[in-house]
């Protein structure tokens, strides 16, 4: 099962259906998504939920029976469930040609200001055409809106209680998303899904400290490999000096630390250092070879002159 999935299944098990204008605002949820079509059915008009989520059909059958919307009937094709109920007379339903929505003014007029109505409004929608990836692979909540006011208006209820998403116009529909791990969590806590939310931060933590560990390897390979790279130029000096003759001619300090690079290639500048007859520090060892590597470079190009 999808993480998407056990989020629908732990909102549609919530114990909360005997409050009747929760029922009917999560019904109103439902209703504002792109999931929620009218269907021509014997000559009769009908509103039809579809979902690949059993958990999610059974809690909008629930929510029929509460609103003594009894005569519906659930099919299942393959792996997607549907449900059929003669269309509803509520004032808060707005009918079309072909499609069905929700009057954004009425509903607004009735759950402005009450925390219980605008998270069941919200819940509604999550389940009526929410999903989510994968956590372990990516952040990405997504809810697909049938009307621009309608998806701001959730975006305005979001932003009382300091949760950030963003708006988008798709083809067929308006899309209000997340990509930040804390606004998921937050919005998954919102609604009420609290299991989804300790399981979410679970995997948030831990792809956080995998994400650290993997910097920090980053970040020490790049070094080593600088490292590597430095001790190559430096040797490379140091054998062409030996060549040309150049290398007894310098200074006693810079042979001594030239000897040293070359029989210890894989050690650090601070590790030559205190190898030296009168230890230096690293800054000093890189001062050394920075003159070794510029001798050898001020002969390669008076040669090729």
């Amino acid at each position: 099962m999808s993480f998407s999935s056990e989020v629908k299944e732990e909102l549609s098990k919530l114990s909360n259906l005997s409050n009747k204008e929760v029922v009917k605002y999560e019904f109103l949820g439902y209703l504002s998504t792109d999931h929620v079509l009218i269907e021509e059915e014997k000559k009769k008009r009908k509103l039809k939920f579809s979902t690949e989520n059993e958990y999610n059909i059974n809690r909008f059958g629930k929510l029929l029976n509460n609103l003594g919307l009894t005569e519906y009937e659930i099919q299942i094709i393959g792996k997607s469930y549907s449900i059929t109920v003669p269309m509803p007379e509520l004032e808060e339903i707005v009918y079309e040609t072909n499609q069905v929505s929700v009057n954004n003014r009425k509903i607004k007029e009735v759950i402005e200001k009450q925390e219980i109505l605008q998270k069941a409004f919200i819940r509604g929608a999550f389940l009526g055409s929410g999903s989510m990836t994968n956590p372990k692979n990516s952040y990405h909540l997504e809810i697909a809106i049938k009307k621009l006011e309608i998806a701001e208006y959730i975006l305005s209820i979001l932003s009382e209680y300091d949760i950030s998403l963003k708006q988008t116009e798709k083809k067929q529909y308006y899309s209000i998303y997340a990509k930040e791990g804390e606004e998921i969590s937050k919005f998954l806590a919102f609604v009420g899904a609290n299991n989804s939310v300790l399981k979410f931060e679970d995997i948030r933590v831990y792809r956080e400290i995998r994400n650290n560990v993997n910097r920090k390897v980053n970040c020490e390979t790049a070094n080593l490999n600088k490292t590597i790279n430095s001790a190559l130029n430096q040797i490379e000096a140091i054998n062409y000096l030996k060549k040309v003759g150049k290398l007894q001619e310098l200074s006693e300090g810079l042979q001594e630390i030239a000897e040293l690079r070359i029989s210890h290639p894989e050690s650090s500048l601070a590790e030559l250092g205190t190898m030296l007859k009168q230890p230096i520090g690293k800054s000093g060892v890189n001062h050394r070879l920075k003159t070794i590597e510029k001798i050898a470079e001020d002969i390669t190009s008076g040669s090729e002159n």
